[in-house]
């Protein structure tokens, strides 16, 4: 999970002022006026989101909001009627949006009124698919941290002064002393989520959740015109099937990814989990936190040795299995030179690059976010399972083993209980008797825990309603080319200037690693 940092250039009410180096939003020389305090100020819906967080996973509980000195004010974005034209809608409200809407709100907070947003307040909308905002729900495990530094939050960056920053969340919350106390600049994952849920709860006005958007229509105002000059967004209430439009001249699709499970795998299996639900899933299926289940984890990054990590304290008498594909967990490198890949200027690097340089680049970057695990947590599992050879020397008697060059082909329902039976390769083995063939085995587990990452290509679907906006490019591939401040490349005869499309998080061939990351802290700042 990398980082979200990137700069802010002056926003306009029109996008398509946007620069390559992104928005640099201006900064309020004087104390901001912050939005009043208090139960006359709270939403009504803020009392049942804030009750849900009692209860985030079946695991772990939330951070109670209940109990917290500082409820969240209400921001400087004022609700647009439906009917009317938007100037942004944005698709989806994770980091990514949330961080757009907290620019948008200092900057009309700031006392610098030369900014265009003070002339005309922005017409804006949010549309996220989720029922309230949640991040990384499914893994909000106890004791697992951020794996980047507070700093690189929704705000700090950009101005540190905001009012979302996260010194300032533990300061209205009362517990910045105790915070410093840590010694630390990486908090709890679950305390981070609580930071983002404050800053989101700010923005209910503009906010409709349980939406899930289908589609993306370009639409002209004049019938006789011939260029596109505004957007059609359709959504669909999950709770109702309603199907609704609004419309906007500029449209940001940041939807993060889609749980990626392999196709040997069945993908709707109630025994097949991605490691998205875990923490929301698994309790229902194997609720019997006693029973010696058989439980089998797929893959070998950080949040696969998170999950078999946890199992052991969740279910103490199961028997657990970590399958990798590759000889050994290896650990992430977050040094300092390195962590620089993910620096906002770096990606104006990464851009210009020529492409088999960028292609190559982004291979040996991967090692940063993908398929790795924070070394804390590798010598942990490490000496829980020396503490195993000191009661069996033979491997095959622990109860929770790491098996290396592991491939699962297929998956099949065992006909003798409700477990399912893994067809397993072994790719490090050349088989029986000299010959070159892998070594197969059958697993029979109650689960399977899937840890194989996310697919960044919602965006496709959405947007099938403009190929033929595109400026001459191969209409046969899905990837859509975008500039370097992330604006979707349409055909300039025949889209508007003043609309547009951009992408967030599904940019990494051209813009780098940083985008694909899973955490709130690059998103923000890109355009």
């Amino acid at each position: 999970m990398a980082s979200m940092t990137a700069t802010f250039r002056k926003p306009s009410i029109e996008l398509h002022h946007l620069d390559s180096t992104g928005y640099e939003f201006p900064v309020d020389k004087k104390r901001m006026s912050y939005p009043p305090q208090g139960p006359g100020h709270s939403r009504k819906t803020s009392r049942k989101v804030n009750g849900a967080l009692n209860q985030v996973n079946g695991f772990t509980n939330g951070v109670s909001r209940a109990a917290n000195p500082s409820r969240p004010g209400r921001s400087k974005l004022q609700r647009t009627p439906p009917d009317e034209l938007h100037d942004l809608i944005c698709v989806g409200f994770g980091p990514a949006s949330l961080a757009i809407a907290v620019a948008l709100h200092d900057t009309l907070a700031s006392s610098d009124h030369s900014s265009k947003l003070h002339q005309r307040p922005p017409k804006v909308a949010f549309l996220e698919k989720q029922a309230q905002f949640a991040w990384h729900s499914g893994m909000l495990l106890p004791g697992a941290k951020m794996q980047i530094s507070f700093i690189k939050d929704l705000a700090t960056l950009r101005d540190p002064r905001s009012e979302f920053t996260f010194l300032n969340y533990l300061h209205r919350q009362q517990r910045l002393v105790q915070f410093t106390n840590l010694g630390t600049f990486l908090p709890t994952r679950l305390e981070y989520e609580d930071y983002m849920r404050w800053c989101a709860a700010w923005f209910d006005d503009v906010v409709s959740y349980g939406q899930e958007v289908l589609e993306v229509v370009p639409e002209k105002t004049q019938a006789a015109s011939n260029t596109v000059d505004r957007f059609a967004v359709r959504s669909r209430d999950s709770r109702t099937g309603e199907v609704s439009v609004k419309r906007a001249r500029h449209v940001v699709i940041a939807v993060g990814g889609k749980p990626f499970i392999p196709r040997t795998l069945p993908q709707n299996h109630p025994r097949v989990l991605h490691s998205s639900n875990y923490s929301t899933a698994l309790p229902a299926l194997l609720n019997d936190h006693s029973k010696p289940y058989r439980i089998a984890v797929l893959g070998n990054g950080q949040s696969a040795a998170e999950i078999f990590d946890n199992l052991h304290g969740q279910y103490p008498n199961a028997t657990t299995s970590l399958l990798i594909k590759g000889t050994a967990l290896r650990p992430s490198d977050d040094s300092p030179f390195v962590n620089e890949i993910f620096d906002p200027d770096r990606v104006n690097d990464v851009f210009d690059q020529p492409d088999a340089t960028r292609k190559a680049s982004l291979t040996e970057d991967r090692s940063t976010n993908y398929g790795v695990v924070r070394l804390e947590l590798l010598e942990k599992i490490y000496g829980d399972l020396y503490t195993q050879r000191l009661r069996h020397a033979n491997e095959e008697e622990w109860q929770h083993r790491i098996l290396p060059h592991r491939v699962v082909d297929s998956i099949e329902d065992s006909f003798l209980d409700d477990r399912i039976l893994l067809k397993v390769r072994d790719s490090g083995s050349s088989g029986q008797k000299g010959k070159n063939t892998p070594l197969e085995e059958t697993m029979e587990v109650d689960a399977i825990l899937v840890a194989t990452g996310y697919a960044r290509n919602a965006h496709e679907e959405m947007l099938e309603s403009l190929e033929h906006l595109r400026p001459g490019q191969d209409k046969s591939s899905n990837e859509w080319k975008v500039a370097r401040n992330y604006r979707v490349e349409l055909d300039h005869e025949k889209v508007s200037t003043n609309a547009g499309i951009w992408l967030q998080g599904c940019n990494e061939s051209t813009h780098g690693v940083s985008l694909a990351s899973s955490t709130p802290n690059t998103a923000p700042n890109r355009y």
